[in-house]
C-alpha cells in the first residue's frame, strides 16, 4: 500500500508546483500589458533591454537548480545517507553562493561596460540593480530543492506565487509614482526591475519560515570540514552539468529576448534610426513578449506535468506506456499551439489596438504569432526528451538556437528592421524545431503523430484564418472603413476568440482529425466533441 500513498502524494505534489508556474506564468504575462500603457514604448524598451538578465535568475532558482538539488537530496534520503543529504545542501548552498557572487559582481561593476555594449549607456543603473538578485538566487534555490526533494511542494508554490505577485505589485506602483512625479524613464525603469529584489526577498522570508518550522535542531549535526570537502566534487559536477542544462532548456524564449536586447537597439541605430526611434521600434516589438507567454501557457502546464510521467515509466522499464504519453503531449501542444498562433496572428490588429492603445507594429507581431506554436512544440519536446534523461542535448540546441538567432538579427535587421528580428526568431526556434523532433524519433523508434492528423489540423487552423479574416472586414466596414478606437477593439477581439474557437473545433471535429479517445484525453476535449457531434 506504500508505493500507491507515494504515488498519490507524488502527482499531488506535482499538480501543486504545476498551478504555481501557472500562475506565476500568467502574472509573468499580464502585468506587461498594464506596465507598457504606464510607461509607454520607450519606457517598455528600457525594461525589456535587462529583464532577460534577470530571467536567467528565474529559471535558475525556479526549474534548474531545485531540481538537480530535490533529485539528488531524495535519492540520499531513500539510501538512509541523512548525513550525506545534509552536507548536499550545505555544498549546493555554498557553490551556488560563490556563484552568485561572481555574476554579482560582473552585472554591478560592469554595468557601465555592458550598457555601453548594448549601445545605451542610460541603462546603467538598470543592470546594477538587477545584480542583486544574483545574491539572492543561491538561497532560493537551496529551499526550494531541500523542501521539494522531501516530497513538500507547499512552500516551493507559495514562494513562487509571493514572488511573483510582490514583483508584479512593485513594478506597476513603482512606475505609476515614478511617472505620476516626472522621473525621468530611466528612473522608472530602475523601479521597475526593483521588483525582482523585493520578489525575491519575499521569496527567502517564506521560505526561511517553512525551513525553521519544519527542519528541527539537527541543522548543523553533519556539517564537520572534512566531510564538507569529501562530498563537494560530486555535488558541484551534478549542478553544473544537470543544473545548468536543465536551466539552459528552459530560457529558449529567454535567450532569444537576449539576444534582442543585445544588438536590435544598435542595429536599428545603424539602419539610420534616431535614437528615439529605435528605442520605440523596439518597445512595440517586444508587445509580443506577453502575448506569446500566454499563448503558451496550455504547452507550459502539459510539460510541468510530463516530465515526472515519462521518467515514472521509463525508470521501471514501462517504455510501452511512454508512447501513448508523449502522443497526447504533442497533439494538445500542436491543436492549442496553431489554434492560439493563426487567430492570434489573424486578429492581431484589434488585440493590438485593445491592449496596447494602438495598432503600431501589428504586421510584425503578427509574424511574431506563430512562435507560439512553435514555442508550444519545442517546450512539449524538450520536456519529453528531459524525462527520457536526455536533458544535454536540448540545452546544446537552445544554445545553437540562440547563436542562430544572434547572427540573423546582423544580417536582417540593417535590411528589414524589426520585421527582420521576427524573422530571425521564427528561422532559429523552427531550426531548434526540427533538431529536437529528429532526435525524439530517433529515441522513440518511430514517428508520433501521423501526416494526416497534423494536416487536418494545419486545415482547421487555415479555415479559421479565413472566418476571422472575413469577420473582421465585415465588423470593420460597420466602422465606416476606419480604424476602430479601444472600445470597438475590445469588441473585436473577443468576438473574433470565441468565433474563432468555435470555427476551429468544428471543423477538426468534423475532418476527424483525431480520434473520439483522442480527443476526450485533451482539455475540454469530451464536450467540444459532444457539441460538434449534434
Amino acid at each position: 500500500m506504500k508505493p500507491v500513498a507515494d504515488s498519490k502524494e507524488l502527482m499531488k505534489g506535482a499538480m501543486i508546483l504545476t498551478l504555481a508556474a501557472l500562475v506565476t506564468k500568467i502574472l509573468s504575462a499580464v502585468y506587461r500589458v498594464p506596465f507598457q500603457n504606464i510607461v509607454g514604448d520607450i519606457g517598455f524598451y528600457i525594461y525589456q533591454q535587462v529583464y532577460p538578465f534577470f530571467g536567467i535568475v528565474m529559471i535558475l532558482s525556479t526549474y534548474g537548480f531545485p531540481v538537480v538539488i530535490s533529485k539528488l537530496y531524495t535519492e540520499e534520503q531513500a539510501a538512509g545517507n541523512i548525513g550525506r543529504a545534509d552536507r548536499l545542501l550545505a555544498v549546493s548552498l555554498v557553490f551556488l553562493s560563490m556563484l552568485g557572487v561572481l555574476l554579482f559582481s560582473f552585472f554591478y561593476f560592469g554595468a557601465s561596460w555592458i550598457a555601453g555594449k548594448i549601445g545605451d549607456p542610460e541603462l546603467r543603473p538598470l543592470f546594477k540593480v538587477v545584480s542583486v538578485p544574483f545574491l539572492l538566487f543561491p538561497l532560493i534555490s537551496v529551499f526550494r530543492g531541500y523542501f521539494q526533494g522531501k516530497g513538500n511542494m507547499v512552500p516551493t508554490a507559495i514562494s513562487q506565487v509571493s514572488e511573483q505577485f510582490i514583483r508584479v505589485a512593485t513594478i506597476l506602483i513603482l512606475s505609476a509614482v515614478l511617472v505620476q512625479q516626472g522621473f525621468s524613464l530611466y528612473v522608472t525603469g530602475a523601479g521597475a526591475v526593483l521588483g525582482s529584489v523585493t520578489g525575491g526577498l519575499v521569496s527567502i522570508v517564506i521560505l526561511g519560515f517553512f525551513f525553521l518550522k519544519n527542519r528541527g535542531p539537527s541543522l548543523f549535526e553533519h556539517l564537520n570540514p572534512k566531510n564538507l570537502f569529501n562530498d563537494a566534487a560530486w555535488v558541484i559536477k551534478a549542478l553544473v552539468v544537470q543544473g545548468l542544462a536543465i536551466s539552459i532548456s528552459g530560457m529558449l524564449l529567454i535567450l532569444l529576448q537576449l539576444a534582442d536586447s543585445l544588438n536590435m537597439y544598435t542595429s536599428l541605430l545603424n539602419m539610420g534610426m534616431t535614437a528615439n526611434e529605435a528605442k520605440s521600434a523596439k518597445g512595440i516589438f517586444d508587445r509580443g513578449q506577453p502575448l506569446i507567454q500566454l499563448g503558451t501557457v496550455v504547452a507550459t502546464s502539459m510539460s510541468l506535468s510530463l516530465v515526472p510521467a515519462i521518467s515514472g515509466d521509463k525508470s521501471i522499464n514501462r517504455r510501452i506506456n511512454i508512447l501513448p504519453k508523449v502522443r497526447l503531449a504533442l497533439q494538445t501542444s500542436l491543436i492549442f499551439g496553431a489554434a492560439a498562433s493563426v487567430g492570434l496572428s489573424s486578429i492581431i490588429v484589434p488585440v493590438n489596438i485593445m491592449l496596447f492603445e494602438n495598432g503600431d507594429g501589428s504586421n510584425v507581431l503578427g509574424v511574431l504569432s506563430m512562435m507560439i506554436l512553435l514555442g508550444s512544440v519545442i517546450l512539449t519536446i524538450m520536456s519529453i526528451l528531459q524525462g527520457l534523461d536526455r536533458s544535454l542535448f536540448p540545452a546544446a540546441v537552445v544554445l545553437a538556437g540562440f547563436g542562430l538567432k544572434y547572427i540573423l538579427n546582423l544580417l536582417l535587421i540593417p535590411d528589414a528592421g524589426t520585421m527582420g528580428a521576427a524573422y530571425a526568431t521564427l528561422i532559429a526556434m523552427m531550426a531548434v524545431m526540427v533538431v529536437l523532433i529528429v532526435k525524439l524519433r530517433r529515441e522513440l523508434g518511430q514517428p508520433v503523430l501521423s501526416l494526416a492528423s497534423i494536416l487536418k489540423i494545419l486545415l482547421s487552423s487555415a479555415v479559421m484564418a479565413v472566418c476571422l479574416r472575413l469577420f473582421l472586414f465585415i465588423t470593420d466596414f460597420g466602422y465606416g472603413y476606419i480604424e476602430p478606437d479601444r472600445l470597438g477593439a475590445i469588441f473585436q477581439a473577443f468576438s473574433s476568440v470565441a468565433i474563432g474557437a468555435l470555427v476551429y473545433f468544428f471543423v477538426l471535429v468534423k475532418t476527424r482529425a483525431l480520434t473520439e479517445d483522442e480527443m476526450a484525453a485533451l482539455p475540454f476535449g469530451s464536450r467540444i466533441v459532444q457539441l460538434f457531434s449534434r
